[in-house]
């Protein structure tokens, strides 16, 4: 019970017959007292009237920007995963082993060769087709053998001279995705490969994050979906598929559409805030789906606040009324004590809090200096998931190991734990990426696209982003920028800049953080906020020189991005601009694929 219950509860014993004297005193309340109470009820209408329609206006915004920012993030995860995907046909079409077998007819060795290349660009399938549109090598080697002469995919392979996507009807009811591209030599036409592009995995993301999510290609058909039902319908059509409401939700939701602003549209007979952003692939549209339970949470909350204020007034006002008739009463002497003692007990209850506080705050002091396990506790989700992915392979590789050795086919089977050996080195690397903190670390560089490392780390710290309402606006390149780097450690910078961007923004009426890639005679990484800028900025870079509160950093953050990016060949450097906010630079020297790939 709270105090103000309990004051109430205080006020309102008595004893019967000083309760009939009461009841005679309320129904001779004075005529000011009737207006006092008449004006507190209207104002209190009025008040809760248009605190609801502001507050639900406002919380459905704000529940609208979020899941916006989920779909841009979701959009930049598509597009990753086919231009990951579209470069490999061009690749495997000018590949002299795989034209040379193409021309001989000799595939001893291909379908591994396919196989291989698979595990290093996580396609979902590999096929290589020659002229007749048979299937002489594939990943999947239950697909050998097979003629796809009159598939869409061949005959567009063969009537097109550049790569052509494809989505294609499962019999499982979904869609498959292929990139196809003719492997051409003098202008003949030696055979056709397909590369399958996973974009079914997206839809087991999603459904953590939202109540339905669909993608929608150019012609308005579904293509992905986490209602399967969905799929291969208009979004109107998908949207009407709803069971029959019954009478009693008929009239629960004519209710809620009176009372309420009208929801978008319908899902599972939940009423849900409609959001659609452009995907940049073939006019492709990611459109999502949300409840209203959170705004209709928060507005409620809001407006109980409110009406409990109103009823604190009210329930003042009558107190007032009522003493000028029971101010001799002993009784109200008696109640008059009994509140004296709960203010005490109050009294002491704020002690109480004020030296649990002061615990807290030295409780504080000695958890800054674990400041340094939390940032690497917020990598745990995304290493959990890159861990997850070698371990399924290697339980796969060990499989066919087994049955390899059963057959007595000692070298395949060598091979495939020669494979078990990588993953495990890969393993091995993500989890030393960990210790970053307290040593370099990650010597083995290769070719990264900043983009995909950008994605990946603003991915990870959605949560954050979320909670702290920051506008987030990314400007990337439409083709990729390359450097040579370790993409953990990048993702780590990346990780550490827009923390400090969303901390640097927690009192700006509008928070936002604009990064920005460019590419010229160098990489250059971008990310500025509209906070109140760098008060001392020579002493950033230093070890433990922070401008956090205690206990919310410990000044290693920037020093250990800066040794990252140095290692790297690059600098951080920071500025504060003459509009005001911070603005963080990273630079990175520029990574040629073609320069690289003819040396």
């Amino acid at each position: 019970m709270s105090r103000a219950d309990k004051a109430f509860t205080l006020l309102t014993m008595s004893s019967p017959t000083e309760f009939d004297k009461r009841r005679v005193s309320i129904l001779g309340i004075p005529l000011w007292g009737r207006v006092v109470v008449a004006l507190l009820l209207i104002v209190a209408a009025v008040s809760t009237w248009f605190l609801n329609a502001f507050l639900s206006e406002s919380f459905t915004d704000s529940t609208r920007n979020r899941a916006e920012l989920r779909l841009v993030l979701y959009s930049g995860n598509i597009q990753s995963e086919l231009q990951r995907n579209s470069v490999v046909p061009l690749l495997l079409a000018r590949d002299p082993e795989l034209i040379s077998a193409l021309r001989e007819s000799s595939f001893a060795t291909t379908s591994q060769r396919l196989i291989d290349l698979q595990t290093e660009i996580g396609a979902a399938s590999i096929e290589l087709l020659d002229n007749t549109g048979r299937v002489v090598a594939a990943t999947d080697r239950n697909q050998l053998g097979k003629n796809r002469a009159s598939e869409a995919a061949f005959v567009e392979a063969r009537r097109a001279s550049d790569t052509s996507f494809l989505v294609q009807d499962l019999d499982s009811g979904g869609f498959g995705f292929s990139f196809v591209r003719s492997v051409r030599q003098s202008g003949e036409v030696l055979g056709v490969v397909i590369v399958g592009a996973d974009l079914s995995k997206f839809e087991r993301s999603w459904a953590g994050f939202a109540d339905a999510v669909a993608l929608l290609d150019s012609s308005g058909r579904i293509i992905l979906a986490t209602e399967p039902r969905w799929r291969g319908r208009s979004l109107e059509d998908a949207l009407a598929l709803r069971d029959a409401p019954s009478a009693i939700a008929r009239a629960l939701r004519a209710t809620a559409d009176w009372a309420h602003t009208p929801p978008d549209a319908f899902v599972r007979g939940e009423a849900v805030l409609q959001s659609e952003v452009r995907v940049p692939f073939r006019g492709w549209r990611l459109v999502s789906f949300t409840r209203y339970d959170s705004v209709r949470e928060s507005v409620n909350a809001a407006l109980a606040l409110l009406l409990t204020g109103f009823a604190l007034l009210l329930a003042l006002v009558f107190y007032i009324l009522s003493r000028r008739a029971w101010s001799q009463s002993a009784v109200f002497q008696q109640e008059s004590e009994e509140l004296r003692g709960l203010n005490a007990r109050l009294q002491r209850e704020i002690a109480a809090r004020v030296r649990v506080q002061k615990d807290l705050a030295v409780a504080e002091q000695t958890l800054a200096q674990s400041a340094k396990l939390a940032s690497l506790g917020e990598m745990s989700a995304s290493v959990s998931h890159e861990l997850n992915q070698p371990l399924a392979a290697m339980k796969t590789y060990l499989a066919g190991a087994r049955l390899l050795l059963k057959s007595r086919r000692s070298e395949e089977a060598l091979a495939s734990f020669q494979r078990i050996d990588d993953l495990i080195d890969r393993m091995g690397a993500i989890a030393r990426t960990l210790k970053s903190f307290a040593r370099k670390g990650g010597e083995a560089f290769a070719p990264i696209d900043l983009r995909t490392c950008l994605a990946d780390a603003l991915t990870m710290m959605e949560p954050m982003l979320r909670d702290s309402r920051v506008l987030v606006v990314r400007t990337v390149p439409q083709e990729p920028v390359f450097i040579l780097g370790d993409t953990v450690r990048i993702e780590q910078v990346i990780l550490n800049l827009v923390r400090n961007a969303v901390d640097a923004t927690r009192g700006v009426n509008s928070p936002q953080i604009d990064i920005l890639i460019s590419q010229g005679d160098a990489v250059k990484l971008t990310v500025r906020d509209n906070g109140e800028g760098i008060a001392n900025i020579e002493n950033l870079f230093e070890p433990f020189y922070t401008t956090k509160p205690a206990g919310q950093g410990v000044g290693l953050g920037l020093p250990i991005s800066s040794g990252i990016v140095n290692d790297h060949g690059g600098r951080l450097t920071a500025f504060n601009p003459p509009d005001g906010g911070a603005v963080f630079e990273a630079e990175f020297p520029i990574y040629d694929m073609a320069t690289k790939a003819a040396e």
